[in-house]
């Protein structure tokens, strides 16, 4: 397509051959009824069955769709990242797929866009399919991290929404490796506002984001956009520091001033353990951010694209 489409929809895909069908129908559908010229972007992040031959297979028949196939696994971010640079929507939506975001809501994002608002962002108010745990953890999640920046992160959010062509261009103009997407459409301002919906379980296949995963995201999110952990590091330090020296004067009076005696070693191999185990914890947590800056230094790219695919002209 030579024309600059109004809107542009960015699907990371990763090992998703038994739902992708459907979401490419769901996404057609919804932009067909739109009535505005759209582009599919999809991005397969190293997929290992047949995602990529599925995608290649809509782009011979639909001038809209384009695939952009990874050398290898990059992940989500970089997946997402990849597809915001390639848009060339006045507006582009991010929605992954899985279907747990309904593009039926694409519409209502629209219509915010077209009030005024640079970004109009999902906003679970309910998770079917989750287990109590996940929700927990989740909800934990997002206060804390609210807690611990200046930037003001939406509770219960993920990367679906829609995001104005202006928006899109400043994130894509950030340098950053360990890119936070949510985190920097809300760092860049603009004027935005949240839709409500009920986030619905997956269509087919299995989550991309077991525990592990999420746990490494988490730690991305916070060392993105907060200094509050190395100033907290400090804090129990001279915490832990003061305790100790309170300890020892206790032992030195019991032991010069009283009867009372300090006995067996185990209350001191206890207090060596803890101590030590604090200060394991602030050498980590402080690697964390060594490491984020050595990724920074080595330069490298978020991610290598092997081949695009799209129909012929």
């Amino acid at each position: 397509m030579s024309t600059m489409p109004v809107y542009s929809v960015v699907v990371p895909c990763y090992n998703e051959q038994e739902v992708i069908t459907e979401t490419y129908n769901r996404l057609t559908k919804v932009m067909t009824d739109m009535g505005e010229t759209y582009e599919l972007i999809f991005v397969n992040d190293g997929s290992k069955d047949n995602t990529a031959h599925i995608i290649a297979g809509f782009c011979e028949n639909d001038a809209s769709a384009v695939l952009i196939n990874f050398a290898r696994n990059f992940g989500h971010m970089p997946a997402i990242s990849a597809g915001m640079e390639y848009s060339r929507g006045q507006a582009v939506f991010v929605i992954d797929a899985d279907l747990q975001d309904p593009p039926e809501l694409f519409p209502e994002m629209a219509a915010k866009w077209k009030e005024g608002y640079h970004v109009a962002y999902g906003k679970r108010i309910k998770r079917k399919g989750e287990s109590i745990f996940k929700r927990m953890t989740a909800k934990i999640f997002y206060r804390f991290l609210r807690s611990m920046t200046t930037v003001d992160l939406p509770s219960d959010t993920g990367e679906f929404r829609l995001i104005d062509r202006k928006v899109c261009d400043a994130v894509n103009k950030m340098p950053e490796k360990n890119r936070y997407i949510r985190g920097l459409v809300s760092w860049v301002g603009f004027n935005q506002i949240a839709v409500e919906y009920v986030r619905e379980e997956r269509f087919a296949g299995v989550t991309k984001y077991p525990l592990r995963k999420m746990i490494a995201f988490a730690m991305d999110a916070i060392t993105s956009f907060s200094h509050k952990p190395l100033k907290l590091a400090t804090m129990i330090g001279f915490l832990v520091s003061f305790l100790s020296f309170i300890y020892i004067l206790i032992a030195v009076y019991q032991h010069f001033f009283t009867d009372l005696t300090v006995t067996g070693w185990a209350s001191t191999i206890a207090t060596i353990l803890f101590t030590q185990g604090i200060v394991l914890m602030i050498l980590g947590l402080m690697g964390e951010y060594i490491g984020r800056i050595y990724s920074e230094i080595q330069n490298r790219p978020n991610y290598i694209i092997q081949e695009i695919v799209k129909k012929s002209d």
